[in-house]
C-alpha cells in the first residue's frame, strides 16, 4: 500500500488514509497525554472490502509504538479485534481496570 498517504491530523484527533486524492479510511482517537483511546475505525463505504481499516490501524499502532510515550485503549471493537489478531503489539495496550 505504498501509494497511500497516512496522516495524523492532531487538530481533528484522527488518523487518515488517502488513496490519491480520495479519503478511504479514518481512525478517530482521544489522547489524554498518557493514553490514546482509539475510538472509531471507519472506511468510506465505496472503499470497503480492501483491508483499509486494518491498514490504518496498523499504521496508527506503528506510529504510537515509534513515539513510545503513550499506551493504547482499544475502545472501538474493530481495533480490539485487531489487537487480538496481533498479540505481538499487546505491550502497547493500557492495563485494564478491574470492574
Amino acid at each position: 500500500m505504498s501509494s497511500f498517504r497516512f496522516t495524523n491530523e492532531t487538530d481533528a484527533s484522527r488518523y487518515t488514509l488517502h488513496k490519491g486524492d480520495d479519503l478511504v479510511s479514518v481512525l478517530d482517537y482521544r489522547d489524554d497525554g498518557r493514553t490514546v483511546a482509539l475510538t472509531r475505525a471507519y472506511t468510506i463505504p465505496t472503499f470497503r472490502g480492501h483491508g483499509y481499516a486494518g491498514e490504518i490501524v496498523a499504521r496508527a499502532v506503528a506510529d504510537l509504538d515509534e513515539r513510545g510515550d503513550r499506551v493504547v485503549s482499544p475502545v472501538c471493537w474493530y481495533v480490539a479485534d485487531w489487537f487480538d489478531a496481533h498479540p505481538d503489539h499487546a505491550d502497547l495496550l493500557a492495563p485494564r481496570r478491574a470492574s
